[in-house]
């Protein structure tokens, strides 16, 4: 997720770069499928805190207590930030931010362990 101060301009830009249009344009979220990964438009974040990599999750109230039980804090409540999507972001212990999203528009790969499934969970 990228800060977008200026949301229209923004878009246009990354629009005008991917060569594809947003899936979701609402004035507070702008979304961008791009080879089945989410780049998102926040109008709301600060460009000085930079851009947010989420993970996605099937679930992310549950994956938001598994972080929080391992000593993360919370950044941002999980919210709905419209379409189904669901989103929030703790503070691990060393300062780093995790965002984690559920975008059921989205499949996720089946592989890859999600947040507390790792080995010797």
């Amino acid at each position: 997720m990228y800060p977008a101060p200026n949301l229209a301009a923004d878009k246009a830009w990354w629009t005008s770069v991917l060569g594809i249009e947003p899936y979701f344009d609402e004035p507070f979220y702008v979304g961008f499928d791009v080879g089945g990964y989410e780049l998102a438009l926040d109008p709301h974040a600060s460009p000085c805190d930079g851009p947010v990599t989420y993970w996605g999750v099937p679930n992310v109230d549950d994956a938001l207590d598994k972080l929080l039980a391992a000593g993360a804090t919370v950044r941002e409540a999980v919210q709905d930030v419209g379409g189904s999507i669901r989103a929030a972001s703790v503070v691990e212990p060393s300062g780093s931010v995790i965002g984690l999203i559920e975008n059921p528009h989205f499949a996720l790969p089946d592989a890859p362990p999600q947040v507390g499934e790792g080995p010797g969970r």
